[in-house]
């Protein structure tokens, strides 16, 4: 029982929790009393995180949440009101360095899922839109709410907001910094999963399972060509993906996926 005491009193201590578990990361911001806003300190335990899921061949998804009922509140305020520089965000200029919220200027190899309970507003909407897919509860709320005290998006919410849900629902979430449910989130495309409140890091690490199941090598291939083509024409685009699909080819072979098809493995939507 003891024990189980420390335990408990070392987590409630630490920024930052982190979790292993056949091949899931599940990374959790561990300020439940900021509604897990993000300081220095955390945004540079976040970067430590997803080094390690980056470095660690075992691991083959993340899942990145918020502990006590809220993913993130943003960047932490009431710190730079302080005007303490120790727990103020970085503000690099050097694209190469870590983001104000921390991995944020970070292009993983692997999948990051968020799973959203509770608030994920101002930089808590851009950790949340660098991942790859969002799982929302039904009282989640998605934000700009950085708009009412003059501060800008300066993590990604700018330019990867709208590449999710369009220019036009992306304008109206920046320009007017209102509350977006978990059910609008869903229906626009913010949300790529709905869930019951207290059922989204379930439903995400769940999701992880799904996908860390199928083969990795052309799972990775396939996401990092839809990054790398973007912005690209068409014509260049569809280049760059029959070279990318090549190399997994060349490298794997078709036969291996081509017998699990005459296997019968993978049929009828089953894994």
């Amino acid at each position: 029982m003891l024990m189980s005491q420390n335990r408990r009193r070392e987590d409630a201590d630490m920024k930052v929790l982190s979790e292993k578990s056949e091949g899931i990361f599940t990374v959790t911001i561990n300020r439940p009393e900021r509604r897990n806003a993000v300081d220095r300190e955390t945004a540079d335990l976040l970067v430590e995180a997803f080094v390690e899921f980056e470095e660690d061949r075992n691991l083959l998804v993340a899942v990145l949440t918020g502990n006590g009922g809220n993913f993130c509140a943003g960047a932490d305020l009431k710190a730079v009101a302080r005007g303490d520089l120790q727990e103020v965000n970085r503000l690099d200029f050097d694209m190469s360095k870590p983001g104000p919220m921390g991995p944020t200027r970070m292009r993983t190899t692997k999948p990051v899922i968020a799973a959203v309970p509770g608030f994920a507003v101002a930089g808590g909407l851009e950790l949340a839109c660098w991942c790859d897919l969002r799982v929302a509860e039904r009282d989640s709320v998605f934000g700009v709410f950085c708009r009412r005290y003059g501060i800008p998006l300066i993590d990604g919410g700018t330019q990867r907001l709208p590449r999710l849900i369009g220019m036009s629902r992306a304008l109206d979430m920046i320009l007017t910094g209102r509350p977006v449910g978990g059910e609008e989130a869903f229906a626009i495309g913010l949300a790529n999963r709905l869930v019951e409140t207290g059922k989204a890091r379930e439903e995400a690490v769940e999701l992880a399972r799904r996908i860390a199941v199928h083969p990795q090598a052309c799972m990775i291939g396939d996401r990092l060509s839809v990054y790398r083509g973007f912005n690209l024409s068409m014509e260049a685009a569809l280049e760059q993906e029959f070279h990318m699909g090549m190399e997994v080819i060349s490298q794997e072979g078709l036969q291996p996926g081509a017998t699990k098809f005459f296997q019968g493995i993978g049929k009828h939507g089953h894994f």
